[in-house]
Parts: C-alpha cells; structure tokens; sequence
C-alpha cells in the first residue's frame, strides 16, 4: 500500500455532454489518474434519471451551443436542473461549466440572462477574497487565463458564494455549500481540442466577428499553462470533496484523454 489510499470501489464521474465535441478535456486525465470510472451522457438523448447518474460520485455538466432561454425547445434542460438541484440538495458533487454553470445558477433561483457582449477568446479573471480561499486560487498567478466563450451570463443564486469577476461579468464563478463549483469558463479545454470547437462553432465565431488565427494562436501559446492551471484547479478541489483519495497513480498521463473511451456515447441508458 506505501500509504497510498486506495478506495474499496472505484469512483464514478458522469459528463453530462450537448455537443460531442465540448467533451472533459484536460480534465479527463486527472480523473484518469485517480482511477475513476468515467462514462458520457448525451443530454438530449439520454435518461437524466438513470441512478448511474443520480447517484455518481460526481457529475460534471459541460458547455454547449444553447441557453437556459431555450427550455420552451430543448426541454432536457429542464431535467437537467432538476437534477442539479436534487444532488446539490443531497450533498452530492456538480461541477458546471459555461452552460453547466448557467444551468447551476437557474437550478439554484438565480437569473439567467443575454450578456451584454459575447466574449470569447483568453483572458484573465480575478478572485473575490472567498476565491483565493479555494481551489481556484491557482488563478490568481500572475499572467494566468482562462478561455472564455458564452454568450449568456447569470446573477449570483441565493446561497452562493462569489468566487471570480472580470470587467465584463461580475458573476465568472461561484460555490454553493461543499458540493456545487460552476466556473463560467472553461478550464477543461486544450489546444488539441479546441481544433474541433472552431469547426463546430464556425457559424458563431464568424457572426461575432472572431479572428480565428488569433484565437488559435492564443490557445497554443497558453495551451501548457492552461494545462497546469486545469490540473491544479481541479486536483485542488476533488481533494477538498473527497480528501481521504490520492491518485491512484504517480502523476498524471500526457494526452487529451488518456485512452478512457472519452466519446462513450450512450454510456448511460434508460
């Protein structure tokens, strides 16, 4: 054993996906290293209700092209809400990002809403006194960014706690009791990746009058810090949910995923 905790089960971690693309990322590899099981649940097609997601050790629900305005049409939004909002009433980890996040602030009585800009590209945000207390302390090195790309933002929900703002948006991050962490940018996503995000929201980058080289450059030339900001963040914060865990292996593998099937498509069922 050499000290090193090993659980009697292996942990599970539910991605809950809106486009096949928006995928864990650079986030995968930590899980990977903690020896997690992971599996992809498609939002539009899948059974929110499955118990595998209910009752997950974690679940992370990622970005997409849509907004909680377009309930009335995408209605497994609307189950997606619900779902958040039962775990975070049983104390069970959500992770949000970008619409996971918005999505999270709606769940939670917060209100959603058209931002007064699109910003996507790099850039910097700062932390609110509770934010340097957390895990997302790592962002407050000097020069760190993270990549931005919403359209929508929200207000701070009842009983959350402000933990990143920038000049665009006062709201970029927020807490809700131990279990709830909804980061309205992404961390999850590396250069490699981001190949298939410019593919697949060439329309919206074209309509916002995005210089595309420039934002491929800019993700290449922060693709390693971007990286290690990832891994610290969200090692940082699985330690404070699951604290009695180590990685089940001596550092983290180089990859987008580290061979974990990371498109398992329809890995949970009804």
């Amino acid at each position: 054993m050499s000290g090193r905790y090993r659980p009697e089960r292996r942990r599970s971690v539910v991605a809950i996906r809106h486009v096949a693309f928006e995928d864990l990322g650079t986030l995968a590899r930590t899980l990977d290293a903690r020896g997690w099981d992971i599996a992809y649940c498609e939002a539009s097609t899948d059974q929110l209700s499955h118990r595998s997601i209910r009752d997950a050790d974690l679940v992370i629900v990622l970005g997409g092209p849509i907004g909680v305005a377009d309930m009335t049409t995408y209605r497994f939004l609307s189950s997606e809400m619900h779902l958040i909002e039962r775990r975070l009433a049983r104390g069970k980890p959500v992770l949000g990002i970008c619409l996971g996040a918005q999505l999270m602030a709606a769940a939670l009585g917060g209100r959603v809403f058209a931002g007064h800009v699109k910003e996507i590209g790099w850039g910097e945000v700062s932390l609110t006194p509770d934010g340097l207390r957390s895990p997302l302390a790592p962002l407050d090195r000097p020069g760190a960014k993270v990549l931005h790309w919403h359209g929508d933002s929200f207000d701070l929900p009842p009983g959350a706690r402000r933990l990143a703002f920038n000049a665009q948006y006062a709201n970029q991050a927020f807490s809700h009791g131990t279990a709830g962490l909804a980061l309205q940018f992404h961390i999850e996503a590396d250069a490699r990746g981001l190949e298939e995000w410019y593919v697949g929201h060439a329309v919206e980058l074209n309509a916002a009058g995005i210089d595309l080289k420039r934002l491929r450059r800019d993700g290449r030339a922060e693709a390693e810090r971007a990286r290690q900001l990832a891994d610290d963040i969200f090692e940082g914060w699985l330690a404070e949910l699951f604290p009695e865990e180590q990685p089940a292996v001596a550092g983290i593998g180089e990859g987008r995923s580290s061979g974990i099937m990371p498109r398992m498509a329809g890995a949970i069922l009804s």
